[in-house]
């Protein structure tokens, strides 16, 4: 009795997580895809001719045990991997691609769709269905469909060697970031460390029975928590090295060949379906269209940023001069340590300061639960009944302003070895009302868990974070869409992030700060002195923060527009790295990118060509801000605007339509370039967004 091919007798068909085993989706992995495929098969080969009904709506009634039992297990490889889920991985990611190449290279299926779109203007559709039907015809074409027959063999032997290599990378990102955790022997050593890092230090060494010493941890950004703090510059250097060595150390956890090959197929893959490069094919279904527009946003915000960074360098410079004995260059691994005393010197602020303020417990149902409810009026019920996944995690369930249930939220916050870097959304389940499901999701976060008994206390960029990530949550569970193709965050890339770009503007926003900003022990509210040195301490250092950003998104641009002879092997990859950074300005040393290529897991997911989408986002996510200021910010009028023009359509209309609609004028990129310290910079121009 496999619990994954069993309907889920829980509150909206949540996972039953305490029945599920490893061994248990092999077997309900193939069964689901046998059956999905024998789905299309009969769609395929429907003697009735083709129709709306029976070929496109049909075909998104396909598939939904397959969609369902991939979900959950490629949640749980994510937070509680171990060697089983890992093999299983392996074992299954090119019989996945090979699955879905059955059904987009399908010859008889694609002339069905093929047939109705072109008829597509008599069929009378709705708009939402009408957009179905199209984005369907667009997807097989993307995917193969009208190749010939050696085109579509050579295809599949592509798509599945990019799955193996896909799941390869993330497995040795994983390993390398276990492996490559610093090793400390002497306490003194940690000296400037804040007591809860030093705590998780002792505990990371313990689990790895290192009884006595101490082990940093790394998380998946160049840049490591631990360098604003430790007073040790040989630690720092250690910690920033082992950093980014990641990947590129020759070992059987490297990744550049990896990367290299990946480069190569995407780019046989782009030109076999008519596109000069992998960029060029990713390119044309975001909302930038086009690589000439993103490259010239990404290229003129870096003059600027890198122009910004070099003049807050030449400050820490004169810190590091005016306060060591024996003054030495600034290095990547001394930024975030002498920034904060720049912050110190300035605004006679330490961000220990704040943390107290910040506890995790209260931001989270004081601060955006809070938010969310003033907004659209949803509110949020603990479910500790449900099963989960690991101790760790919590589950709530999310009603109306009415009372009607909306759906569930799965919050699994702190970091473990088994879990992957950074922070994301996931979903279990999507709302459609074409099958009727409501929505599941999941909000990760990697935080390091505090001692036994005590609170956990958020830093700035954690409590942001939770904000960021809630936002896409928030898509997800408010998604009103007919067909699951186009539910939640079904949107373009560089769309997707708005909204949860945009919803970090609520943990700032006076109202929402000063509910949550309580002391975790006194209750008393944050000091607004203090709150306000904060404030203006976080705008410091805006250049080095858009300079390790942009670095990564060029860097990711270059790669994937690289011609066939211009793209490097393994050996030369760090190579190339160098020269792009120099060619684009940005080969300033003691701001390294955000990732460097060998650890730049974005490129390997979802953000291949994508990595810009933040910025374009954010320029989406700056103008809304502007647009909530003008119109009364946190009101239930405002939220319930935004909710339907943005969030509830997901991915059924055009993005930029959507966007109009919401503010009623074109986004003006000038509110982003003066948020980043831009404007006004030389070679800083607003980019356009038509």
């Amino acid at each position: 009795m496999n619990p994954l091919l069993l309907p889920s007798t829980l509150p909206f068909g949540a996972p039953p997580f305490h029945r599920i085993e490893d061994e248990h989706f092999v077997p309900a992995i193939e069964r689901s895809l046998a059956l999905a495929e024998a789905e299309i098969a009969a769609i395929a080969h429907d003697p009735d001719p083709p129709n709306f009904q029976n070929t496109i709506v049909t075909l998104e009634r396909s598939g939904q045990d397959r969609d369902r039992i991939l979900r959950i297990f490629g949640a749980l490889a994510a937070t509680r991997t171990n060697e089983a889920l890992q093999a299983i991985q392996r074992e299954v990611a090119p019989k996945l691609s090979a699955h879905r190449d059955a059904i987009f290279l399908d010859r008889h299926l694609f002339e069905r769709i093929e047939a109705l779109h072109e008829n597509r203007a008599a069929l009378e559709l709705d708009a939402e269905s009408l957009r179905l039907l199209e984005r369907y015809h667009t997807d097989f074409v993307r995917a193969g469909a009208t190749l010939g027959e050696d085109g579509k063999e050579r295809l599949r032997e592509i798509n599945t060697r990019l799955a193996e290599l896909g799941t390869l990378f993330q497995q040795h990102l994983l390993a390398e970031m276990n492996a490559s955790a610093v090793v400390v022997e002497d306490r003194g050593d940690l000296a400037g460390l804040p007591e809860t890092l030093v705590h998780a230090a002792a505990a990371a060494a313990t689990e790895r029975d290192l009884e006595g010493k101490y082990v940093l941890t790394l998380q998946n950004t160049t840049g490591q928590p631990a360098l604003a703090h430790l007073r040790s510059r040989d630690l720092r250097e250690r910690l920033h090295r082992a950093s980014i060595a990641r990947g590129s150390q020759g070992n059987e956890y490297d990744t550049t060949a990896i990367l290299s090959e990946t480069l190569r197929l995407r780019s046989e893959r782009a030109q076999m379906l008519g596109f000069d490069t992998h960029a060029d094919f990713i390119l044309a279904e975001q909302t930038a269209r086009r690589v000439e527009k993103v490259n010239t946003m990404l290229k003129e915000a870096a003059l600027a940023a890198v122009a910004n960074a070099r003049r807050e360098g030449e400050e820490i410079q004169r810190r590091i001069d005016g306060s060591e004995e024996e003054p030495f260059e600034l290095a990547p691994w001394d930024w975030a340590y002498y920034a904060e005393q720049v912050r110190q010197d300035r605004h006679a602020f330490d961000a220990g300061e704040v943390r107290p303020y910040f506890e995790l417990e209260a931001v989270l149902e004081k601060g955006v639960f809070h938010a969310a409810q003033a907004l659209f009026g949803i509110t949020f019920q603990s479910r500790p009944d449900l099963p989960v996944y690991h101790p760790d995690v919590q589950v709530w369930e999310v009603f109306e302003e009415n009372g009607s249930p909306l759906g569930l939220m799965y919050g699994d916050f702190y970091a473990r070895s088994s879990k992957r870097g950074g922070a994301w959304m996931s979903s279990y389940s999507l709302q459609s009302h074409l099958l009727g499901g409501q929505p599941v999701t999941g909000n990760h976060l990697n935080l390091t868990r505090p001692p036994e008994g005590e609170p956990m206390l958020l830093t700035w960029d954690e409590v942001t974070t939770l904000f960021h990530e809630f936002g896409h949550v928030l898509h997800g569970l408010l998604s009103r869409v007919t067909y699951p193709r186009f539910s939640g965050t079904s949107v373009p890339r560089d769309f997707v992030e708005y909204p949860s770009q945009l919803f970090e503007m609520w943990a700032s926003w006076p109202e929402v700060l000063r509910n949550y900003a309580v002391h975790h022990r006194t209750g008393e509210p944050i000091p607004g002195e203090l709150l306000e040195r904060a404030m203006a301490a976080e705008q410091l250092h805006e250049g080095f923060r858009s300079t390790e950003y942009l670095a990564a998104a060029i860097l990711d641009q270059a790669l994937h527009q690289a011609p066939d002879d211009a793209i490097p092997s393994a050996a030369e990859l760090l190579e190339v790295e160098a020269r792009i950074l120099m060619e684009a300005g940005l080969d300033y040393a003691p701001v390294p990118p955000r990732y460097r290529l060998p650890y730049f897991s974005h490129v390997m997911g979802g953000y291949s060509a994508g990595y810009y989408s933040y910025f374009w986002s954010e320029v989406l996510d700056a103008d809304s801000e502007e647009w909530f200021r003008e119109n009364g910010g946190l009101t239930r009028e405002n939220g319930e605007r935004y909710r339907e023009c943005i969030l509830a359509p997901g991915g059924s209309r055009d993005p930029m339509e959507m966007y109009r609609d919401f503010a009623g004028r074109d986004p003006d990129p000038g509110h982003l370039l003066r948020r980043r310290g831009l404007m006004g910079t030389q070679g800083a121009r607003a980019p356009s967004m038509r």
